[in-house]
């Protein structure tokens, strides 16, 4: 498989679960949602709102000029509002898809070059590699979200790449 159809599927397969995540997130009240579940970043919603912004992070790095890079990281527990994160959701998850379909192969070859404010220096690396992680990190962190849903009693969709219902 080649890079971009690899960016691609990878693209439909983060707004997919996110989709679905949300959705069984939507059937909690907000006070189940920002309960602190002893995950990484506490809640459901704080694990929501890291992925968005490491996304936006990501992606102002990857496409420059059509995201801009989050200014703070989001805040400890929770947003402001529940129905604008999910429209922002919705946006980045479009971006992404768009991005993936917008790069060709040869675009992977080029390195990227970044200031890494975790590691306080600027860093190069393959695109490739850091494509993988961008999403590797989503699927991490979804995975937090499902197992903190489930505990919560709410069983989201099925989460196997293989059973996406529209492969690029």
């Amino acid at each position: 498989m080649s890079h971009t159809d690899l960016a691609r599927r990878m693209a439909r397969y983060n707004a997919w679960q996110n989709d679905s995540l949300i959705a069984a997130a939507d059937r909690l009240s907000q006070d189940a949602r920002r309960l602190d579940r002893g995950a990484f970043f506490g809640s459901i919603e704080a694990t929501f709102l890291h992925i968005l912004w490491a996304d936006r992070m990501w992606m102002s790095r990857l496409a420059p000029g059509q995201v801009d890079a989050p200014a703070t990281r989001p805040p400890a527990n929770a947003t402001d509002d529940w129905d604008r994160f999910r429209q922002e959701r919705a946006e980045m998850d479009g971006m992404i898809e768009a991005w993936a379909h917008a790069m060709d192969e040869a675009a992977f070859a080029v390195p990227l070059t970044w200031y890494s404010g975790i590691q306080k220096r600027q860093v190069t690396e393959a695109r490739s590699f850091i494509v993988t992680h961008v999403f590797n990190h989503q699927t991490h962190h979804r995975g937090q979200i499902h197992a903190m849903l489930t505990a919560a009693g709410v069983i989201p969709e099925d989460t196997d790449l293989m059973l996406m219902d529209d492969p690029v």
